[in-house]
């Protein structure tokens, strides 16, 4: 197994896994030269669509669509599909893409992907739930199961890539609210099987412990790194000066996170009780929290494949976009009162969570692997909703943006137009080959996306 060439740090039930040292390779007379590492997969997932004219290269200064307003607001003018003209393009970042204007060359933007609807159920629900299943209802019925259900990706791929590491696939959520104002299908995208939910951790604290510890609970453990520093310190004697640096860095983030956890369990706990405490939690604060747990996994080895919802379906919820408004506003709300500079406001949440994904990105090219490329040269990192916009429902034309260099596998920097009406579940299955997976088909594929590879 991979993570043989891991050392561990444990005090009392807790446990870390340390980043790959060469002088702990040398010192238990491994190889020493450079190892390849695995590759990883990152899904990151945006609820409510987007403002498409803001994220679609050439919309933007086109006319406005007749939105009705209110929640009638998906009976439109032009409800009509983009035919595009497929190819590739020299990349363009539209307004709501001008976060990644930094990683121009870690990115390809992907157009024209559909996925399978089935009439009758409630479009959130669906376009959340049957993300990564992309079952249609045809096969739904020959199976005689309900569609949307099936298997999805991440637990496919976590099956095949997953056995050398702790977890075959890490599920995050970053929808704070404890109590739940829908079902389950509006809150989840990775699933076991019909109707078995793959749950995801939304609390930073129970995703630390359940990273770091044996004992989840943590009755009788305060701090890990106070535990385990002493150790840290006399392992770092035996180490070269580059792995010191990198035993530091790695000693520095988990304090770091420690104190951010803390730190917002103060906020929580000091809040006004007339105001939802889910409302005071900082959105950009809490992902990037998530976000830094899902990366030190990664870097860890404790699983390679993770999927990352920044938000629920539909929930009627007020959030705090630190940074963005004043004051906790509903971002499904907003997605049905686009008329006249509405969706200028709307798009203000499309870019910060673009922002995130930012961030996700620039910091997984900072961490380095054991043969020195980076976790994002390693990787495959996308982003993308179930509703190609949030105005008028639509299941098509959805927002899907790829980074990462899956080890040499991907050509980044470009703009790829499929064929209008190409099944995401094309994407997937050419995700699953580019993890290793030997299929030829994945849920209702009819092929992959080839202009993604080199």
């Amino acid at each position: 197994m991979s993570i043989s060439r891991r050392s561990f740090l444990k005090a009392k039930g807790a446990i870390l896994t340390l980043p790959f040292l060469h002088s702990i390779a040398r010192a238990m007379d491994e190889p020493a030269k450079k190892t390849q590492p695995s590759k990883k997969l990152v899904m990151v997932y945006i609820p409510n669509g987007i403002v498409r004219r803001c994220f679609f290269p050439g919309e933007e200064n086109g006319e406005l669509p007749g939105f009705v307003g209110g929640f009638n607001a998906d009976k439109t003018k032009n409800e009509v599909r983009t035919q595009n003209n497929p190819g590739i393009y020299p990349l363009e970042l539209t307004s709501t893409m001008q976060p990644l204007s930094s990683l121009a060359d870690d990115v390809t933007l992907v157009t024209g992907l559909d996925r399978t609807f089935k009439n009758g159920q409630d479009v959130h629900a669906q376009g959340a739930s049957c993300y990564l299943t992309s079952m249609s209802p045809e096969q739904a019925e020959r199976r005689g199961v309900r569609h949307p259900n099936g298997r999805s990706l991440d637990q496919v791929i976590g099956d095949k890539v997953g056995h050398s590491t702790v977890f075959n696939t890490l599920e995050i959520s970053c929808n704070g609210f404890t109590a739940g104002k829908e079902s389950i299908y509006f809150n989840n995208i990775s699933w076991y099987g019909t109707d078995k939910i793959a749950p995801s951790i939304k609390d930073p604290k129970k995703l630390y412990d359940r990273l770091f510890l044996a004992d989840s609970y943590r009755t009788h453990i305060t701090d890990v790194t106070d535990l385990v520093l002493a150790d840290a310190k006399t392992l770092s004697k035996k180490l070269a000066r580059e792995d010191r640096e990198t035993l530091g860095e790695f000693m520095e983030m988990i304090r770091d996170i420690e104190i951010r956890i803390a730190k917002m369990q103060k906020l929580i706990a000091g809040a006004d009780v007339k105001i939802p405490t889910n409302e005071v939690l900082p959105r950009g604060d809490y992902i990037k929290l998530q976000a830094d747990l899902m990366l030190l996994a990664l870097q860890m080895g404790i699983t390679n494949v993770c999927t990352f919802m920044i938000g629920p379906e539909r929930w009627d919820a007020s959030l705090l976009y630190e940074g963005v408004f004043p004051k906790p506003v509903q971002h499904h709300n907003m997605t049905h009162n686009q008329k006249g500079d509405g969706y200028k406001e709307l798009q203000k949440i499309d870019i910060f969570h673009m922002k995130q994904y930012a961030y996700i990105l620039s910091k997984m090219k900072t961490i380095k692997e054991s043969d020195g490329s980076s976790l994002l040269d390693n990787s495959v990192v996308t982003y993308g909703a179930g509703l190609g916009d949030g105005a008028t429902h639509q299941y098509f034309d959805l927002p899907m943006i790829v980074a990462g260099k899956s080890q040499g596998q991907i050509k980044q920097g470009r703009f790829v137009q499929c064929k209008s009406g190409t099944l995401n579940s094309n994407m997937w299955l050419t995700l699953a080959q580019l993890m290793g997976l030997e299929i030829d088909e994945f849920a209702d594929s009819t092929g992959v996306v080839s202009d993604l590879w080199t």
